[in-house]
């Protein structure tokens, strides 16, 4: 990666040179996270991820990254992830740049924390290269937005901050925007050409069907391969509460919000693996939420509001599970009750 200024850079992945734009670190944030640097105007892109277009490892944190500002969004952290590595977390390129998001030796002493808990800070740890990247990019997205309130600089917070990334933010202030170098010009249309490989596209409006107090997680008529109620579990050999209902679905097939809601957890839980969890709100006098468990990736933020039919996630098949499918709850009050009734199946 460049950091104010320099040529292209051959970085070494795996054994082998690969000429490369120099690449950059800027972060993203999705809808619902603080804004630090701006709204979402200045970014021309969306707040989620494509199910299975980021590898599922690291899908935690280039969404946790993605909300530390409003200006820049998940699919560009991935974006530039791609650009600096190839997601390769031990790349070290012959100018030293360092890990999945290529920081340099200095730059990395600003912005590096033990994001992951596990007692080092270090550039080859993905979670703490990842989240560095969000801290810094943010960084740079609100001071170029000061260049803009100042009128020194013109232009989409997004191109400027990508472009301070790799010139450094002295030439975007001199040049009152992108600096005129090929390699920076160059640089920010590449980070922006691969953004939509990332991005999920907004679904198509989704409905909950008369007569029924939920839509479907799954598009069409998938089958139940489990229904809620007791049974013998295939891998803890227990008999205990299946909290919900499976879906057969192969991996990687869109799990879609069976209501307007806000999402309250996006993580990993134990069994469940890959989770999310939205809040309905009251429903006759009632608190309810749905779950979204297994999946192999996530699309959504805690905080994020999402509407019937919007993806939430991948089928997968992480936590105690036998192979992909699609297992949905339905909690009220607290308690996990049996979704058949909203979705209308009884």
């Amino acid at each position: 990666m460049s950091q104010n200024g320099g040529g292209a850079a051959a970085w070494v992945i795996g054994g082998s040179v690969a000429l490369v734009l120099t690449p950059v670190i800027m972060m993203v944030a999705v809808s619902g996270g603080s804004s630090a640097a701006g709204g979402g105007a200045g970014s021309g892109v969306g707040g989620g991820l494509k199910g299975g277009a980021v590898p599922a490892q690291y899908v935690p944190w280039v969404l946790k990254a993605g909300a530390l500002c409003d200006v820049i969004k998940p699919a560009v952290v991935a974006a530039q992830i791609e650009a600096e590595s190839g997601w390769n977390p031990n790349a070290v390129s012959p100018v030293g740049a360092e890990g999945l998001s290529q920081f340099m030796p200095g730059t990395w002493k600003t912005w590096g924390r033990d994001d992951d808990g596990n007692g080092r800070v270090s550039p080859y740890d993905p979670g703490d290269a990842i989240m560095a990247q969000g801290r810094y990019d943010c960084a740079l997205a609100k001071q170029v937005e000061g260049y803009k309130k100042r009128g020194e600089a013109s232009g989409e917070t997004l191109d400027l901050a990508l472009a301070a990334y790799n010139a450094g933010p002295g030439a975007v202030q001199q040049y009152h925007g992108i600096p005129p170098y090929t390699e920076t010009r160059n640089y920010v249309a590449r980070i922006k050409s691969l953004i939509p490989k990332y991005e999920s596209v907004d679904d198509p409006p989704g409905k909950v069907p008369p007569g029924q107090q939920m839509a479907m997680p799954l598009r069409g008529n998938p089958p139940v391969t489990s229904p809620y109620g007791m049974r013998f579990h295939p891998i803890l050999h227990v008999n205990k509460l299946h909290t919900g209902i499976d879906f057969g679905a192969t991996q990687g097939t869109p799990f879609l919000a069976a209501r307007d809601g806000e999402v309250t957890f996006a993580g990993w839980s134990n069994g469940y693996g890959n989770r999310v969890v939205i809040s309905h709100g009251t429903i006759d006098g009632k608190e309810v939420s749905t779950t979204y468990n297994h999946m192999s990736a996530f699309s959504v933020s805690v905080g994020q509001r999402v509407k019937v039919g919007q993806q939430v996630g991948a089928v997968g098949s992480t936590g105690y599970s036998t192979g992909p499918h699609a297992h949905f709850e339905v909690i009220q009050n607290g308690d996990y009750v049996d979704p058949a009734p909203w979705l209308g199946l009884k």
